[in-house]
Order: C-alpha cells, then sequence, then structure tokens
C-alpha cells in the first residue's frame, strides 16, 4: 500500500530544470498521482517551505535512502534527539552475511510510534551528538526504489554500494557547539542581531586624516638611507617635471633686456613673455624711420605694413572669428575712422581699406582740403575702390554708438590742426559716442590728446606715452636690425611669432 512508504528518506530527481530533492515522505496520494516530502532540502539546501508535493509526470528518478521498520530505533548510541532531516547520522553501517551491508540499529524499548518534529520545532531544538555517535561513513549510497506508474510504489531490492557516494546526496556539516548543542546553519547565517548593525555611515575623511602621508614617506626614506638603497643608484630627488610650453632641453640663460638704446629710457615696458622693450624718445624715433627710409624702407611701405597691424587688431577687437563669420552676416560690424591731413591719416586710411575688405562697414571722416598730401591721395584712390564709406562734415556720422573708434587726427608736429573747428567738433562727437577707442601712433603729450583711446598702437619702439593712451600695443613695421644699430640701438626682435604685441608698464 501508498501508506507504507511514509516516513522513508527518499531522494526525487526532477531533471535539471527543477534539480533533486530530499525529504521524508508525508503523504502519497494514488488517484492524483503526487508525492510530498517533508522538511526537504533542494540540491542540498534546506528549503524555505515546510513540505513540498510532485507531480508523477515532474519525477525523473526516485531513489528510497531510507525505509523505517515498524521496530526500528531512531537512534545510535546514548543519543537522545536524531536529526530527521539527514539521512544516516549516528548510524553506522556493516556487512551482512549475504555480503551486501545493512544499517545496524538498536531496538527500542517500546514500540512507540516515532515523533517526527516539525519545521518549528526544530528553530528551538537542537541536537546533542556524543564523539561515539560519529559513524564510520557518515552516509552510504544505495540503489533506490523506483516509482509504479501502474500500482503505486513497488519496493525492489539492491545490493549495496559501500565504496560510491550518490552525487545528488547532500553532506551536512556540523556546526560548532554552544553549551553543548549544534547551531543550525540558519542561525549561523542569519542569526545576528539586527540591531548591533550600526546604523551611520563609515567617515572616510576623518579616517584619511588620521593617516599621516608625511611622516610614512620620511620614515620610508630614513629606511632606505639605513638600509643603503640610495647608494645602489635609487635617486633621492624627484625628478623636475615640465610643463607642455618648456624646453627640457638645457640652453643658455635667458636674456629678458635684448633692446638697448642709447639714452635713458623715460619709461619702460615688458611683453607677455616677460621681455623688456625700452621707450625712445620721438626724435630718435623720427632719425629711425629717416634711416630706414634711406635704406628702401620707403613711406609706402610703412603704410601698407601700418595699415595691416592696426586693421589685424582692430578685427581682434571687434570680435574675431566669432563676429566675422559667413553665418554672421546680421552683425556686420561698423568703425569710424578718423583721419586728419597729414601721414598719421594716411595710415588710418590704409587700415580703412583693409578693414572694408574684410566686410568691415567703414565710415571714412576726412576734412576737407584745397591740397592734399601725395600718400593721402593714393590711400584715397585705393578707398574709394572699396564698399567704405567717406564723410568730410561731423552731421554724416552717425548718431548711434559705433563698435569702433579709429582716431588718426592727431600729428607730432602740426599742433595747429586742434584749433579747427572741424577738429573741435569731431573731438566732441567721439567723447559723445560711446564706442571704444583705438589711437594709431598717438603723440606723446597728454595735453594734446583730445579723446581718450582705450587702445594705443604704437610703431616699430613705443614712445613714452601717458595714461590717456590706454592699453599699448607694438607693431612690427618692417625695420631691419642692422637699421636699428645704426642709430645706436642694440636691438633684438621682442615679436616672435607675431606682428602685434601687447606690452604692460613696469
Amino acid at each position: 500500500m501508498a501508506t507504507d512508504w511514509l516516513g522513508s528518506i527518499v531522494s526525487i530527481n526532477c531533471g535539471e530544470s527543477l534539480g533533486v530533492y530530499q525529504g521524508r515522505v508525508s503523504a502519497v496520494d494514488q488517484v492524483s498521482q503526487t508525492i510530498s516530502l517533508t522538511r526537504p532540502f533542494h540540491n542540498g539546501v534546506k528549503c524555505l517551505v515546510p513540505e513540498v508535493t510532485f507531480r508523477a509526470g515532474d519525477i525523473t528518478e526516485l531513489k528510497i535512502l531510507e525505509i523505517p521498520g515498524p521496530g526500528d530505533n531512531r537512534q545510535c548510541g546514548d543519543s537522545q534527539h536524531m536529526d530527521t532531516a539527514v539521512p544516516g547520522v549516528g548510524c553506522q553501517v556493516g556487512p551482512s552475511q549475504n555480503g551486501t551491508s545493512k544499517v545496524l540499529r538498536k531496538p527500542l524499548s517500546s514500540s512507540a510510534p516515532q515523533n517526527i518534529p516539525r519545521r518549528t520545532d526544530m528553530k528551538s531544538q537542537d541536537i546533542v551528538i556524543s564523539p561515539q555517535q560519529q559513524c564510520s561513513k557518515s552516509y552510504m549510497d544505495r540503489h533506490m526504489e523506483t516509482l509504479s506508474q501502474s500500482k503505486g510504489f513497488r519496493r525492489r531490492h539492491n545490493s549495496w554500494s559501500s565504496s560510491s557516494r550518490h552525487p545528488n546526496q547532500v553532506t551536512p556539516k556540523k556546526s560548532g557547539l554552544k553549551n553543548g548543542q549544534m547551531k543550525s546553519k540558519d542561525d549561523e547565517c542569519f542569526g545576528d542581531d539586527i540591531d548591533e548593525i550600526p546604523d551611520t555611515d563609515f567617515d572616510f575623511e576623518g579616517n584619511l586624516a588620521l593617516f599621516d602621508k608625511a611622516a610614512v614617506f620620511e620614515e620610508i626614506e630614513t629606511y632606505e638611507r639605513r638600509s643603503g638603497t640610495r647608494s645602489r643608484g635609487t635617486p633621492s630627488e624627484k625628478p623636475a617635471r615640465y610643463r607642455h610650453d618648456e624646453n627640457i632641453l638645457e640652453s643658455e640663460p635667458i636674456v629678458y633686456r635684448r633692446i638697448v638704446v642709447p639714452q635713458n629710457p623715460n619709461k619702460e615696458f615688458c611683453t607677455d613673455s616677460g621681455l623688456v622693450v625700452p621707450s625712445v624718445s620721438y626724435e630718435l624715433h623720427k632719425k629711425l624711420l629717416a634711416v630706414a627710409e634711406k635704406h628702401g624702407l620707403t613711406l609706402e611701405r610703412r603704410l601698407e605694413m601700418t595699415g595691416v597691424c592696426a586693421s589685424q587688431m582692430a578685427l581682434s577687437l571687434l570680435g574675431g572669428p566669432n563676429r566675422l563669420n559667413p553665418k554672421n552676416v546680421h552683425q556686420r560690424p561698423t568703425v569710424a575712422l578718423l583721419c586728419g591731413p597729414h601721414v598719421k591719416g594716411a595710415q588710418g586710411i590704409s587700415c580703412g581699406r583693409h578693414l572694408s575688405n574684410h566686410d568691415v562697414h567703414v565710415i571714412l571722416f576726412l576734412p576737407n582740403f584745397v591740397k592734399m598730401l601725395e600718400s593721402i591721395t593714393n590711400e584715397l584712390n585705393l578707398f574709394s575702390k572699396t564698399q567704405g564709406q567717406q564723410v568730410s562734415s561731423v552731421k554724416d556720422l552717425p548718431d548711434t554708438p559705433v563698435d569702433l573708434v579709429i582716431n588718426c587726427l592727431d600729428c607730432h608736429e602740426n599742433a595747429f590742426l586742434r584749433d579747427q573747428p572741424w577738429y573741435k567738433a569731431v573731438v566732441d562727437w567721439a567723447n559723445q559716442n560711446r564706442a571704444p577707442v583705438l589711437s594709431i601712433d598717438p603723440p606723446i603729450s597728454e595735453m594734446e590728446l583730445g579723446i581718450d583711446a582705450k587702445w594705443s598702437l604704437a610703431l616699430g619702439l613705443p614712445l613714452p606715452l601717458g595714461e590717456r593712451a590706454g592699453r599699448v600695443y607694438l607693431c612690427d613695421i618692417g625695420i631691419p636690425q642692422k637699421v636699428f644699430q645704426e642709430v645706436g640701438i642694440n636691438y633684438h626682435s621682442p615679436f616672435g611669432c607675431k606682428f602685434v604685441i601687447p606690452l604692460h608698464s613696469t
């Protein structure tokens, strides 16, 4: 009958998907073809549920590990309890007369039915095992009974194999003893008190501050000096680190004063790299230009070079590539160019021509004179071929602020022009307009400057300009080095890779 198998310890293989289950048979239903196991183990791990039920279709193989008899004793030696969920604990296996092995059991004093503890009882009940109760072989594999599909279970006797171990059988390990009792696996893994877990975060910064890095490195260096590690070739100093713009090759010391003028300069400037650029007097500057013109650097060449450098600086002040872009046609900048009837005015007209060629709206103011200089006439002829606009009256200048005002009204020599009505009117317009001012080659005296400039552009070498000149820039107009030497100036170019560089007051 199916009830005869109740209490047997079996191993059920349900295939690769479900795995192997072990436990004690608690119910067998022949009608629904199901079998239930109490206190099951799944693949050697104790299940969380107290009982599982299997259908006959899910069972691939069924093996009976132990069959209880009516008078069998569940104890071995002096033990008082037995872990019924683990087969073979506390039992010894001995050979039988026919060569097979059998389980040796001690008879009970009474034939009372076996009391199978529940899962809830096992939590509070530990099993006591004495050393005499340890078996010589804890687990022995057996050839198991198979389930009959027509009449339920049918028992089949097979010989025992004492030298083999079933791969699906789980060997439980005894936990440590506490007060003479075995702790369960769940208590060992999950038995810690939750209240003992700290609820504060670990202070990484505080613990890192406790580490004295300097002291540790000093101790390491002391040990290396005593052990002779330094003498074996280990460098005692850290290697020098260089920036991306520094030269790692050894070179001569840098000389920052590479321009020496014959006269004591009234004012000195320095470049971004630290080179000293002294100022020169107007007489020395005029002599330098005359010697350069004698050697072939004519006025036309100087005007062209000055116009290129001034326009390049003006384009940078207007925004450079961010403003002068084909996609920004609606942001076309406007420049008001104020020129006088002299060489300084011709330099401004040359600058306006280059600005107009770079799609800048240029408004050129030049007063009407009966006779103009040849250089101004030539520059005006070239400027008329551009899209620039030329006006001779202050009324024709824009009423709204422009992007930039370029001042070329003042001259070093013709001071009488400042008394002319047109000059005063243009100065008033420039001071009322809120646009920044760029002065090209301004005069030295601050009293002669009618318009305060934000930037000033010097040619070749700077003049001792005052505070009203704003920030001073220096442009290279192409004077050769031997021309400087001829006028008594020991010159070495401070421009580097540029034609316009900023100067800073020392």
